[in-house]
């Protein structure tokens, strides 16, 4: 029988399927273990060969887990809402829901034939009504919480309001928004409903504001930043403006020191987090005002060096600066606006990218300095950012290298601040300098200064100490259909919830999924949709990272329709133990993730204050691309003639990227080729020895490259276990790696070789009950502790080396004994299931699967050496290897070595003058 991959692999995952072999309980019989991948997106071009790489790795995990005796949850779902689906209806007007299902099911087809252990019973899907209905019930406890200081945590809004009722506002130390009112328990009873909510929309988490955000006019909504490139949307290349409008906000800041402190706890990449400890950017500082008499305002900034407030020259705002245009004078007025125009074309990752250019407009007003009380003029560039910091920076040309830029610029002062080398020379003041402009901390050192001067403008109530973080709060909503609706409707003006007993709030049906011609949402679209029939309800729907922010919850307790997941579901998985993904998500999926966490922990739903307490990005599959070389004629036009890539030197040329798909070994399939374009049907080739050499090279795997190698066609030709042995063999699982399909061969030969160890000669299956000779022993159990230390590490791609050389030692053993050829494909099967379940059934174990079978327990005896073939030299020249026992002693050794036929050959009858003995080392005879 030989060894028939598409056969046994159908048998064994319909046989999964049926007998739900992978399902986990919620059991405390044995102790858990939650192994996650990366929530997906379902795409319409399904899964090619980079996909899977995280998923393979995950799997190998959690089946080794299992053998390890644990209660492994692993499962799988997809992040269903999204922007792809809705483009192809606004193009088609096929509801997304029906594109997603198709997608959903190409995808489920995919994981299948690779042979993943999933339990699939926890399946979800965040556009599912039964799931996003939580997700909505998440948004009403963020919406009714507010971020206590004192207790460090997120509390009911409803203690707020009692503290209001009580004491009005004396005494709390919230996070919130700045403008918040002072006022007595008598005021706020006093305020009508309307003001009361007003004032508790500035507390609360989740919350609605004025914000500054990047439009898209052409999609119809709003963006994240990672959404636009170079000043446009990633997904259709459609220029992008900055806007402000009204927009949900979570005040992820309110966890800002939190999401830091619990870095220092988790087992995740340094890489990955020093881009959250960048991104959250933690500043001790000081808050200073820049009075505006003229306004009976000021304006606010956040710096890190107070020290350096007597270098001040100018003030910079953001061009968005609410403040802009009450401060334009009628002269600057034309150059104000056509500044703020060029702006809004420009996102804020460009703004902050963009090192280089120098530009900016005066606005002809000035501020005080808030302790020389000097005129200060007030400018607008775009390189400040609205949503960062306050909006605005007071300038310090000799401490600040972007500031002496702008200052030479537009011929601004550059003020010196301490008896050090001044910007040109060094961007940082020497905070050991004394400072000299100044009588007020004249000859004071940096550290005296600081204190001195935030207790000077405590004094006069310009500023005060002050931390600041880079994170913004984060935007919450998009002008989209497909995605959750928001459960909010308002009325007069301002948002109240519906009740929790009428969620889910469904997606109304619409007409078109684009936004009205009026410009609201595409939900605007839909007839009669008003809460209870005269409310409006909200139009945005829920960002994409809503639904991803809280799933791994989900899976605990997939069919709770009363929570999210049950208290003691929640207590027993806890957190997930590993979690697989790539390292693109770091500063939005997994910081939204860690927040959320913490929230629902904050409100009593689960105690753990990290969800991932390992994470591994897994690397990139890259693609290998091939070429053919056209040969161009006089006028440098295409001609209908191929080179060999090694004949093309001679040749004038142009590379053309050819499908993978029909090149072997770097060898093109002629005839497909000729198929593969039309305007090829007639191709000539001139060629190597009788074959085409393409040429190529290691790109990002794309249609556009026709690099993408689609797994079904790998599993149909080697199957699914070559495929997921050969993935891991590519390389370490967090490196990046190309793609070559060349080197596939040898893996599928490997398990070829398992199985005939397993088959005699004529194909029929044999073991053998005999007890195994010590080398065989020895083959088993270097790979069992070789397998459990390498999985353990996470170095899967070495396992598959350590497997090839361990059957070949057994096959030039001929070993066929059950001890240890059952005990191997247990140790095998994480890597090849399918190929170790059928030869576990065929040992005689028919009844169950191989999943669960216990993995072997290393005996270090096995490799523990007792004899040593030692180097025998008769004058220091090597004449044979003689077999000893390690224990015997020099003497012995002497006896049985003079006594050997084959030495005294060698000896030639001579008289032994001495001989040389080293443990485990050599003999050499002196004669």
């Amino acid at each position: 029988m030989e060894y028939n991959h598409k056969a046994l692999e159908k048998k064994w995952q319909r046989f999964w399927a049926d007998q739900h072999t992978f399902r986990s309980a919620d059991s405390q019989d044995k102790p858990k273990y939650y192994v996650l991948d990366m929530f997906p997106y379902p795409s319409g071009a399904g899964l090619h060969v980079g996909h899977p790489l995280g998923y393979i790795a995950s799997d190998i995990f959690s089946r080794y887990k299992r053998s390890k005796g644990f209660n492994v949850l692993h499962p799988m779902g997809y992040d269903s809402f999204g922007l792809p689906a809705e483009q192809y209806a606004i193009q088609t007007g096929q509801h997304p829901a029906i594109t997603t299902e198709a997608n959903i099911n190409r995808y489920r087809e995919q994981m299948d034939n690779i042979g993943f252990s999933y339990d699939w019973s926890r399946e979800i899907r965040t556009s599912e009504p039964d799931y996003y209905k939580w997700t909505q019930w998440i948004f009403m406890q963020l919406f009714n919480s507010w971020y206590n200081n004192e207790l460090d945590k997120a509390v009911s809004i409803d203690t707020l309001v009692e503290h209001f009722e009580n004491v009005g506002s004396k005494g709390i130390n919230a996070v919130c928004d700045e403008d918040i009112l002072e006022f007595t328990a008598d005021e706020w009873k006093g305020f009508d409903e309307e003001k009361q909510q007003r004032e508790l929309l500035k507390y609360r988490i989740a919350y609605l504001r004025e914000s500054t955000v990047n439009w898209c006019a052409a999609l119809g909504t709003v963006l994240a930043n990672d959404e636009v490139i170079n000043g446009v949307s990633e997904r259709g290349g459609y220029p992008v403006e900055q806007k402000k409008m009204m927009q949900w906000s979570m005040r992820i800041t309110a966890y800002a020191d939190r999401l830091l402190r619990g870095l220092d706890t988790i087992d995740w990449p340094e890489p990955l987090v020093e881009m959250q400890r960048n991104w959250i950017g933690k500043s001790v500082g000081a808050s200073v005002r820049f009075p505006l008499p003229q306004l009976d305002n000021y304006i606010e900034v956040f710096t890190t060096r107070v020290d350096t407030i007597f270098g001040v020259s100018f003030v910079v705002l953001a061009p968005e600066h609410e403040l802009v245009a009450a401060l334009t004078t009628p002269d600057q007025e034309s150059e104000v606006k056509a500044y703020i125009d060029k702006t809004n074309k420009k996102s804020e990752l460009d703004r902050m990218a963009d090192t280089k250019t120098v530009s900016g407009a005066f606005t002809g007003s000035y501020a005080k300095h808030p302790i020389t009380g000097q005129d200060v003029q007030i400018w607008i560039a775009d390189y400040v950012l609205a949503s960062y910091g306050t909006g605005a920076v007071m300038a310090v040309p000799s401490g600040d290298q972007r500031d002496y830029v702008f200052a030479k610029h537009f011929n601004l002062p550059v003020i010196p601040i301490s008896d050090t080398q001044q910007i040109e020379e060094e961007a940082d003041p020497n905070k050991n300098g004394r400072y000299i402009n100044s009588d007020f901390i004249n000859g004071m050192n940096y550290q005296e200064a600081v204190p001195a001067l935030i207790s000077k403008l405590e004094e006069l109530k310009l500023g005060k100490a002050k931390i600041n973080f880079r994170m913004r709060d984060a935007i919450f909503g998009r002008q989209r259909y497909w995605g959750e609706p928001v459960p909010v409707y308002f009325k007069n003006g301002l948002p109240y919830l519906i009740k929790e007993e009428e969620l889910p709030l469904l997606l109304p049906e619409v007409d078109k999924y684009l936004p009205t011609e009026t410009g609201e949402p595409p939900l605007g679209r839909a007839e009669d949709w008003k809460y209870e029939d005269q409310y409006e309800y909200e139009l945005s729907t829920m960002p994409g990272w809503a639904g991803s922010s809280w799933y791994w919850f989900r899976y605990m307790d997939p069919q709770n329709a009363d929570a999210f997941a049950s208290k003691e579901a929640v207590a027993y998985w806890k957190a997930v133990d590993l979690y697989i993904g790539g390292s693109e998500h770091a500063t939005g999926h997994l910081l939204y993730s860690r927040f959320w966490n913490k929230f629902l922990k904050d409100i009593g739903y689960h105690n753990e204050e990290e969800p991932f307490k390992k994470l591994i990005n897994q690397g990139m599959i890259q693609g290998r691309s091939n070429f053919v070389y056209r040969i161009l004629d006089e006028e440098g036009r295409g001609t209908n003639q191929f080179v060999s890539y090694g004949l093309k030197e001679q040749y004038k040329t142009i590379a053309l990227h050819v499908d993978v798909n029909i090149v072997v070994n770097d060898i093109l399939n002629l005839e497909k080729f000729r198929q593969f374009r039309p305007d090829f049907a007639d191709a000539e080739f001139i060629l190597e020895n009788g074959k085409y050499h393409c040429g190529a090279e290691v790109e990002k795997m794309s249609k556009s490259k026709f690099n993408v190698v689609n797994p079904d066609d790998i599993i149909d030709t080697y199957g699914a276990d070559t495929l997921r042995l050969y993935e891991m063999f590519l390389g370490p699982l967090e490196q990046a790696k190309p793609w070559n399909t060349n080197g596939i061969e040898g893996v599928y030969k490997f398990l070829k070789k398992v199985w005939r160890l397993f088959h005699d000669t004529e194909g029929n299956f044999h073991v053998s009950d005999e007890t195994p000779v010590k080398a065989e022993y020895k083959a088993l159990h270097k790979i069992i502790r070789k397998v459990e230390d390498d999985i353990e590490r996470f170095s899967f791609n070495t396992s598959v080396s350590a497997f090839m050389i361990c059957v070949n030692e057994l096959t030039e053993l001929k070993c066929n004994k059950r001890a240890i050829l059952e005990q191997l494909i247990v140790v095998l099967q994480p890597y090849a299931p399918h190929i170790a379940e059928e030869l576990w059934s065929l040992s005689g174990h028919e009844a169950g699967s191989i999943s669960y079978a216990p993995y072997p327990v290393f005996n270090p005896e096995y490799l523990v050496e007792s004899e040593f073939a030692y180097p025998v030299s008769v004058n220091g020249k090597m004449k044979l290897n003689l077999p000893l026992a390690l224990d015997l002693e020099a003497k012995a050794v002497e006896e049985i070595v003079l006594a050997n036929a084959d030495v005294q050959k060698y000896l030639d009858g001579k008289p032994v003058k001495k001989v040389i003995f080293v443990k485990g080392k050599i003999i050499n005879i002196v004669v």
